[in-house]
């Protein structure tokens, strides 16, 4: 009889709410394309305050690994056994690696960022970003921002995550050069002309709240700026069709998404994703 091998490889996503979070369609696309047959990728709703139950339960099942999503990229790092320098840095993990027990803590958002940001031809050498959020993807950014040469980052974040904001203006001031300006936001926020580069990376307009967009001064936006936003789904945000409508050159997070996800893969398995595969996988979902 032929010898069959019916173990399950496990990953996935630890996420609250988790269900809009469409990292199976492209994650499981490509492991059919590499041939990983056995591989599965599970979205998880994990509650706030039930991570370490959570992150015990990835040890007893042996997966190979996890992603954090919204709200735990920061509360996760009280579980990990080694946090990967530029994980320390930026004080957040988005993946997880599983080497029987030892959990590894890395960080790809904010690679997938820069990856994302070279596809569209801009350069952050030099330039004035701004940062709308201090969570998890937001710590992520700007310190790739500040790493890769970028001028003058300014973050905006609502007063009652001040502890947050500050606490990342702190590691950009004590790890890089770049010149930093902390803004609470209170009122509809006005972009600083020369601004350079905006960025949205909120939950702000993430599903449910599809309709929901960042407070800002939409007529502050000029056409010499760049807008990113971090969240994927869905893809066409009410925030990029404010700048859409502006003329204003623009990314969604699908990008950053597909290119954090490859990372991820490649430190689970060691093998090279086609993105080209992900990338058809995600847009079919989500037509």
């Amino acid at each position: 009889m032929k010898e069959k091998d019916y173990l399950d490889h496990l990953v996935g996503v630890f996420g609250h709410p988790a269900a809009e979070n469409p990292g199976v369609v492209i994650q499981e696309a490509a492991f059919r394309a590499l041939g990983l047959k056995n591989w599965r990728f599970l979205t998880i709703d994990v509650d706030q305050g039930k991570l370490g139950e959570a992150v015990a339960g990835l040890k007893a099942m042996k997966f190979r690994g996890i992603n954090c999503t919204i709200p735990h990229k920061i509360e996760v790092l009280k579980y990990i056994d080694i946090i990967a320098p530029s994980a320390k840095l930026i004080g957040a993990v988005n993946t997880i690696i599983n080497d029987d027990g030892v959990l590894t803590g890395e960080n790809t958002d904010g690679q997938g960022f820069m990856i994302a940001l070279k596809s569209a031809g801009i350069a952050p050498q030099g330039k004035n970003v701004v940062v709308l959020g201090a969570g998890g993807a937001a710590r992520a950014i700007c310190v790739e921002l500040a790493l890769a040469g970028a001028r003058h980052l300014t973050v905006v974040n609502i007063p009652r995550d001040m502890a947050l904001g500050e606490s990342l203006i702190r590691i950009l001031k004590e790890n890089t050069t770049v010149a930093v300006g902390y803004v609470p936001w209170v009122d509809a926020f006005r972009i600083p002309s020369g601004t350079n580069i905006l960025v949205n990376a909120t939950s702000i307009g993430l599903y449910p709240n599809v309709n929901d967009k960042p407070n800002i001064d939409y007529d502050t936006i000029t056409q010499d700026m760049y807008v990113q936003d971090v969240i994927p789904n869905p893809a066409f945000t009410p925030f990029l069709r404010e700048a859409d409508k502006r003329g204003v050159r623009w990314q969604s997070g699908m990008q950053m998404l597909i290119n954090q996800a490859a990372l991820n893969i490649t430190m689970w398995t060691g093998l090279k994703p086609d993105k080209d595969v992900m990338i058809k996988a995600f847009k079919k979902a989500l037509a």
